[in-house]
């Protein structure tokens, strides 16, 4: 079966990091997404890369949804006026309707918050309950080291085979959007 992606949620940083690419990257993932026909679901803020993607998406004709929690959309505004954004109990249940609303998910670089929204997918892979795909982009070589200690898991036995994640790195967002584009179920 040939499951075509429609949504993808987004996962990056509410900075903007440290090297200019991390935008650029940003801002042309969010390109790709809207001109490729894709809808996104993200966190809904209007800074940092989260901004950045959010605001390119939907300037290239993207249906973007933001999905807050009510203590973070008590110190920031949405994106757009144009975006539709609903507003959550907490951090759970915006990973839960994220999760639900997407198709795959795409890692940008972040943060802390970043890095708990990937690992709960990919305990979610490893455990059965989704195969939905994961697609890093690796942007300054941002998540090299987070795949070596993967690796490093896998090698001390802690993970016992990689087979089981749905889960492809890119180093550019041409490389990821194809992977999208292309991911047959």
């Amino acid at each position: 079966m040939n499951k075509k992606i429609k949504t993808v949620a987004v996962y990056c940083g509410h900075q903007l990091g440290l090297y200019p690419a991390f935008e650029q990257d940003a801002k042309l993932m969010g390109e790709l997404i809207g001109k490729n026909g894709l809808n996104m679901v993200f966190g809904g803020g209007d800074v940092g890369l989260m901004g950045a993607v959010a605001d390119s998406a939907l300037n290239n004709g993207s249906h973007v949804i933001g999905i807050s929690t009510e203590h973070v959309a008590a110190l920031q505004e949405p994106v757009h006026k144009e975006i539709e954004v609903k507003i959550v109990s907490g951090v759970n249940e915006r990973k839960q309707r994220m999760f639900e609303l997407s198709d795959a998910f795409i890692i940008l670089p972040g943060g802390i918050g970043t890095l708990n929204e990937v690992t709960d997918i990919l305990t979610m892979q490893q455990i059965g309950e989704t195969k939905k795909p994961i697609f890093f982009l690796n942007t300054n070589r941002f998540w090299a080291s987070f795949h070596d200690l993967i690796v490093d898991m896998l090698n001390n036995k802690f993970i016992e085979s990689l087979d089981e994640y749905n889960v492809s790195i890119a180093n550019t967002p041409y490389e990821l959007i194809d992977g999208i584009l292309g991911y047959k179920a």
